[in-house]
């Protein structure tokens, strides 16, 4: 059965101060709530995300990966919207896919 999946990407460091302000088995429970409370559920990996600044600096930085399936899109969005503000992001990143997934 064709499932829509969608990934998220939240990166744990602060846009403003640059470095992680919140303990990340924190920001796990934080966002296992949202995830429950907004999608029904999903799966949450604990991940490492790199990228490099404009000015050429390299960043490493501890990011959650959460795995979506068949959730609503505005429930998504409003997911996003809300963990853009209480890990104060500047954004996350959304990838959606056509999976061949079957819940049995």
């Amino acid at each position: 059965m064709n499932t829509e999946k969608i990934t998220l990407y939240v990166g744990l460091n602060d846009q403003d101060t640059k470095r992680q302000e919140i303990a990340t088995v924190e920001a796990y429970k934080i966002a296992q709530n949202l995830v429950c409370k907004l999608c029904g559920g999903g799966t949450i990996y604990e991940a490492t995300g790199i990228y490099t600044h404009e000015n050429g600096d390299i960043v490493t930085e501890k990011t959650l990966r959460i795995e979506l399936f068949g959730a609503p899109e505005n429930a998504v969005f409003d997911l996003i919207r809300q963990m853009k503000t209480v890990f104060n992001q500047e954004s996350i990143i959304m990838q959606k896919e056509i999976t061949n997934t079957v819940f049995i």
